[in-house]
């Protein structure tokens, strides 16, 4: 296995791992707001992910990340398999059209990933939805030109910490539940 094969393989077992780490949170918020499924499915979906990881993993970025979303659109119940999906399908296709990593691949897929999710789930920000938590984290994104990148990503908390970004309690909305969190 390549190192390059290695930190795709790292880098989708650490989304899958973390998400699953976190399922009651998930569970709790979008027991507010819904049905508290939202930390069971999305556990269902990640751990698909993860029993597929010896083809996944040796794949190169953007294929892993568009299988990924395949899985997760296949494996996870209710709206939040093909939001979920879509998201790691269009930014692996970007990944695969760029041939590389930079930060104007990253941008571009993160712009597209959210219209994609705006037309699909009929949302924008502000209505309690994931892209409360994208929207936020792509502006942080452009904001590091001219700095090192993969020191930006490694030391970045995915917005977690940053105003806004998370919302302090889920509240019900017209386009369902427990998308604010990831």
């Amino acid at each position: 296995m390549s190192a390059y094969d290695q930190t795709t393989k790292e880098l989708i077992e650490a989304i899958a791992n973390i998400v699953i780490a976190h399922a009651d949170e998930l569970t709790e918020l979008d027991r507010a707001i819904g049905d508290a499924d939202h930390g069971v499915n999305l556990t269902r979906g990640f751990r698909a992910v993860l029993a597929r990881m010896e083809t996944i993993g040796v794949m190169p970025l953007g294929k892993a990340l568009s299988e990924v979303g395949t899985t997760l659109i296949r494996s996870v119940g209710g709206a939040s398999g093909p939001l979920y999906g879509k998201l790691f399908v269009t930014v692996g296709k970007h990944m695969d059209e760029a041939g590389a990593v930079s930060q104007d691949t990253l941008v571009h897929a993160g712009e597209d990933a959210i219209r994609v999710l705006m037309a699909l789930g009929r949302s924008d920000v502000g209505q309690k939805t994931m892209l409360d938590v994208l929207v936020p984290v792509l502006d942080e994104l452009r904001s590091v030109r001219g700095a090192d990148l993969l020191a930006q990503i490694h030391g970045a908390d995915g917005g977690a910490q940053r105003p806004g970004c998370v919302p302090r309690r889920a509240q019900p909305g017209p386009h369902g539940p427990g998308c604010a969190i990831l």
